[in-house]
């Protein structure tokens, strides 16, 4: 039980109440899950019975990749409650460490995919010692910051491309007709195990520490939690799988350009799904990605690309959180509405 470890830990009683989860999941949420994974593994075998199948099958990846990344930001910016909008910064980086051996050697992102993601660790874990001296807006605006700084290194590169980016070379792995179904795997991947990441902190006692934090943490540090290594540890963690899925990304567009990575409209984006879906719940991140991407291809497909987007999704962000207060997944928990099978905490 989350409370007896929490008693051991020495937390104090109004800590381990902000922390306490419900116990683990029952069997029906276990089958749930193993119904989804199946259709998701079977989904780009039904090229020859589904109308729109490149359409649909890039929707399905693009979904599953933002699934991942605001899974993985929900880990800092959720459980220890530090808003980063600056995490596009390790999907640029995991982007041009697979871009890179890839217009220079030939090497395939399927191969460098996972460097990609432990550079952005890597990353996760300086930037961490550097930002996590700050609270609040104070490290709003150095994440931030840190993302502007390495837009300009890699503008500034001849190496890296410049302001022209990279090219990226196809290496014709799979026939023409089943070439979006490697990066769809990829994204499966990347969302499962991002969601397997999160659901293990969640449940042990460092995600523990990381709720204590975020509720308060100068009364976490003086029960005896390590802060200042739980949150780099986190800020790090949630670094992989966003660099994992930016180097997938990448090669999926063929080619790799500073600005389609290192902006703040891709950090902002985790953010909001994680607000919307629920912060610090292991379904809410995955509820909040597919309901914000699925609103913002509706609404490019019924009005092209256009502010009018931003406006739908203003409007919708407003309305949850009216309903809502602390996400989708948060609220009806609270409510004691949730479903069974999006109990994950």
């Amino acid at each position: 039980m989350i409370e007896d470890r929490a008693a051991a830990d020495g937390l104090e009683p109004d800590v381990v109440e902000a922390v306490t989860a419900p116990e683990g999941p029952r069997k029906s949420r276990w089958i749930v899950v193993g119904v989804l994974l199946a259709v998701l593994l079977l989904l780009p075998l039904t090229r020859p019975f589904i109308g729109s199948y490149n359409y649909w099958i890039l929707i399905a990846t693009n979904v599953l990749m933002w699934v991942a990344m605001a899974s993985s930001w929900n880990i800092l910016g959720g459980y220890a409650g530090y808003i980063s909008l600056g995490h596009a910064v390790f999907f640029g980086v995991g982007g041009y460490v697979a871009a890179v051996p890839l217009y220079y050697y030939g090497v395939s992102p399927f191969l460098t995919a996972v460097v990609g993601g432990l550079a952005a660790v890597a990353l996760g874990l300086v930037a961490g010692l550097i930002t996590l001296r700050t609270r609040g807006p104070a490290f709003i605006i150095s994440t931030i910051a840190l993302l502007f700084m390495f837009l300009l290194i890699f503008e500034n590169s001849d190496y890296l491309g410049g302001t022209a980016g990279l090219p990226l070379p196809s290496l014709d792995l799979v026939p023409q007709e089943w070439r979006k179904a490697p990066f769809y795997y990829a994204m499966l991947i990347a969302a499962v195990g991002s969601i397997v990441l999160s659901y293990q902190v969640a449940h042990s006692k460092f995600g523990l520490g990381l709720r204590a934090i975020a509720e308060d943490e100068t009364k976490a540090e003086v029960a005896g939690v390590p802060t200042r290594f739980y949150k780099i540890l986190a800020f790090a963690l949630s670094a992989f799988w966003v660099g994992f899925v930016g180097a997938m990304w990448g090669y999926s567009l063929a080619f790799a350009r500073p600005t389609l990575f290192f902006t703040v409209a891709i950090s902002a984006e985790m953010v909001l799904m994680a607000i919307i879906g629920g912060r610090a719940t292991v379904a809410g991140p995955v509820i909040g990605a597919v309901l914000i991407y699925a609103v913002n291809e509706f609404s490019i497909v019924q009005f092209g690309s256009s502010e009018i987007n931003i406006v739908i999704v203003g409007v919708l962000l407003v309305t949850v959180l009216l309903f809502f207060p602390v996400g989708i997944v948060g609220s009806l928990r609270d409510k004691g509405r949730l479903p069974a099978f999006l109990n994950w905490d």
